[in-house]
């Protein structure tokens, strides 16, 4: 191999691995400029919901402390409000994921219990949680 051929292979390379490193700097400002809009545009909740198989369970509000035992046949969760923040904190599901769940207290937060199918989710007071109105 002659040494215009070497040199011709070594740019090739170092050309390559620049537009790779620009690459991966492009690919990083755009996950950091969608994930700082996802921080600053979510909206903390002021009020729990609570559907069970579909239908509305119950709605509590965050500002008061409270335990709530949702029953559903021989299905139990137990949802506590505290400090603004809401959880699960006991289940006879098997696997018990959803107390597994961190506090939840942004309009999108949700909480899952497929065993029960139990789906605890935060609202804002006028029922708006947070998404986009869609007219059809």
């Amino acid at each position: 191999m002659s040494k215009e051929t070497v040199n011709i292979t070594t740019q090739q390379n170092k050309r390559k691995v620049a537009n790779d490193i620009i690459f991966i700097l492009a690919l990083l400002l755009v996950v950091a400029v969608l994930g700082g809009f996802l921080l600053l545009s979510r909206e903390e909740g002021t009020v729990v919901e609570v559907t069970v198989d579909g239908k509305l369970y119950g709605r509590y509000s965050l500002d008061k402390d409270q335990v709530v035992e949702i029953k559903n046949g021989d299905h139990l969760n137990v949802l506590v409000i505290e400090d603004g923040v809401a959880y699960i904190s006991e289940a006879n599901c098997p696997g018990g994921d959803c107390t597994k769940y961190r506090p939840i207290h942004y309009t999108s937060g949700k909480i899952v219990c497929l065993p029960h199918k139990v789906y605890v989710s935060i609202t804002s007071s006028d029922g708006n949680n947070g998404g986009v109105d869609i007219v059809s």
